[in-house]
């Protein structure tokens, strides 16, 4: 299966500043604007917000 350049692979950071990442893939035709997902932060030990890093 070949790369796609309408689903790029994009990094979401811990805004805890914790520096814990996860990695996903997007749509940006149905979804232009930044990823945030709330998502469990092992080193803060609680979920938190995940935005996308470009």
């Amino acid at each position: 299966m070949a790369r796609s350049e309408t689903r790029p692979v994009v990094l979401l950071r811990s805004t805890a500043g914790t520096g814990h990442t996860y990695v996903t893939r997007k749509n940006r035709r149905t979804s232009p604007d930044r990823l945030e997902l709330r998502k469990f932060d092992p080193v803060a030990g609680r979920h938190l917000l995940f935005r996308e890093a470009r």
